[in-house]
């Protein structure tokens, strides 16, 4: 049986660059981008031996990057081609071993971090214009499979023993934890019956029966393998306009911690461990800087507003991960709100493709910020400017709190930046998300928008128009604010996970709203039940002569 390891000795680090990258191997010609993985053996804990191609969460550290670097560094690549570098197997998904000796708080956020990453590659796919190709040279199993699956099309090699599969149901009592039951539902739609026996079939599937259930889209013989890889990218690539484009360099974003505080150029972490809760402030430029697409492309990475939202992308990671404890996260952004508006005005309306990524890239990181299993409250005080791109950080949270004083007056407003460029996993804005059930309430606060006339919000307005929670005075401010907190800090930390999961995403659900959904319920519960996680549980059996012994209740 393997032995009990924690899930990070040391703080995780989600900042690489193609350089270091030990699993993956990206390389480009012309128009085309090739991710080839071959796993190491040595992952990013002591424990476990990578075989296979599993992977850990090092592993997808790196194909985030790479995705990232894509996108941003060669915007030229039409099509991605994903493949293996060992013989005859793509992907043998998560490490086992791996899960059944990390913590439940350690395997959950892995896997919203895996998820995240194969919604980033559609994400890349519907706005970006890069089509991916998963080219399956051998087995691709569970995580491998669901890979794939984030991928446009997946091609097969026909070798006889190649076979796609979720094996999770009959080997090791949990469920597929990136959001393959969802796409083999409801992006590929394949029928009922045949997810039920895909899905319960250790070996999988592979061959002719693969493409006929539509789990892959073609075959390709070993013989002409490479030719048919050449062959489908090329078709791909042909369905992506081609421009000329030159890309940006993703450029370190740094972050030095100082005994409990973790600075960036522009953001500030400041844990408080007693208490198990943390300040994030966003600090503004003193000048928005680029006035156009051209000038934001010069500035690149150093173009304020994709450099803070990078530093709080990091930021956020390190939380989930390092941070499990730290419960609670009050954010403030500081500065002048002028400075937001006319960054705003920028990213509303200049189609340049540098701007319509940071534009991506933002909306990305509201999504991962929101999506945190941390509680998040908003607070609005003297010297905050929450306008715009930056109230969407304040809508994102739990509760916004608002300081309401004639003499330290607080800076709100909204911009064109809250009327929808920013959706959330549900596809509504966050104000629609917020008023649901007050169809007059999004147009009446829009009517306030500062690139079309509108001023900044005082508090009483702000308040009358639904942007706060709650807005004390100053007699009554701090205290309100301190109970608010040390309430929220003394209750259970699974309960809360489980209101916020429900109460954040109202309105429709989509493909992503389910995965996410499901993803906080069903396999969270799953990954802490006996029948997975006991002594004789199927995560702790595998691999051991061992078979797990059940509790056959259905509940």
């Amino acid at each position: 049986m393997p032995a009990t390891l924690a899930p990070a000795p040391a703080p995780v680090s989600f900042q690489t660059h193609p350089d270091r990258y030990r699993h993956w191997k990206l390389t480009f010609d012309g128009d085309l981008a090739r991710l080839e993985m071959s796993v190491q053996p040595d992952g990013l804990n002591e424990g476990y031996e990578l075989k296979l191609n599993s992977y850990d969460l090092g592993v997808d550290i790196e194909l985030a990057d790479a995705i990232q670097r894509v996108v941003f560094e060669h915007p030229e690549v039409r099509c991605v081609v994903l493949t293996g570098g060992l013989d005859r197997v793509f992907c043998a998904g998560a490490n086992i071993h791996m899960l059944g000796a990390s913590t439940h708080a350690f395997k959950v956020n892995f896997c919203k971090f895996t998820n995240e990453t194969r919604l980033y590659i559609e994400d890349a796919s519907k706005h970006s214009g890069k089509r991916f190709l998963a080219a399956l040279n051998g087995t691709a199993s569970g995580g491998g499979y669901e890979l794939a699956l984030a991928c446009d099309k997946i091609l097969l090699v026909d070798d006889r023993s190649s076979a796609v599969s979720f094996p999770e149901l009959p080997l090791l009592g949990v469920l597929p934890g990136t959001g393959g039951l969802t796409r083999i539902a409801d992006k590929r739609k394949i029928r009922r019956d045949r997810n039920d026996v895909f899905s319960s079939v250790a070996e999988g599937i592979k061959g002719k029966r693969a493409v006929q259930w539509d789990l892959v889209d073609r075959l390709a013989p070993l013989s002409r393998w490479d030719e048919a890889v050449a062959e489908m990218a090329a078709e791909l690539a042909e369905e992506v306009p081609s421009e000329a484009k030159t890309g940006v360099a993703l450029d370190a974003i740094g972050g030095d911690w100082d005994e409990d505080t973790l600075r960036y150029q522009y953001i500030e972490l400041r844990l408080d461990r007693a208490a198990r809760n943390a300040a994030l402030e966003l600090k503004l430029p003193a000048d928005a800087g680029p006035k156009n697409g051209a000038e934001a492309h010069a500035a690149g990475s150093d173009w304020w507003v994709f450099r803070a939202f990078r530093e709080l992308d990091d930021a956020v990671l390190r939380l989930r991960v390092n941070h499990p404890d730290i419960g609670l996260v009050t954010l403030r952004v500081v500065g002048d709100p002028g400075v937001v508006s006319a960054t705003d005005a920028l990213l509303a309306t200049d189609e340049h493709w540098f701007v319509v990524e940071v534009r991506n890239q933002i909306r990305r990181v509201l999504k991962r910020y929101e999506l945190s299993a941390k509680s998040l409250y908003a607070v609005a005080d003297e010297g905050t400017a929450f306008v715009g791109s930056m109230l969407e950080l304040a809508l994102a949270s739990d509760r916004i709190y608002l300081l309401n004083d004639a003499d330290a007056p607080v800076q709100m407003g909204v911009t064109s930046a809250n009327s929808g460029m920013y959706p959330m996993a549900n596809g509504l804005s966050r104000l629609e998300t917020r008023f649901l059930g007050d169809e007059a309430a999004v147009p009446r606060i829009l009517e306030h928008r500062l690139d079309q006339g509108g001023a900044l919000l005082d508090a009483d307005t702000a308040d009358e128009l639904g942007l706060a929670t709650f807005a004390p005075d100053e007699l009554d401010w701090e205290d309100e604010l301190r109970l608010a907190i040390e309430e929220r800090a003394s209750f259970s930390p699974d309960a809360l996970t489980g209101m916020e999961a429900n109460l954040r995403f109202a309105g429709p659900e989509t493909m992503e709203t389910k995965i996410f959904g499901r993803l906080s319920a069903w396999q969270n519960w799953i990954f802490q039940r006996p029948n997975a996680v006991g002594p004789n549980g199927a995560l702790k059996c595998y691999g051991t002569p061992q078979r797990p012994d059940f509790n056959y209740d259905r509940t």
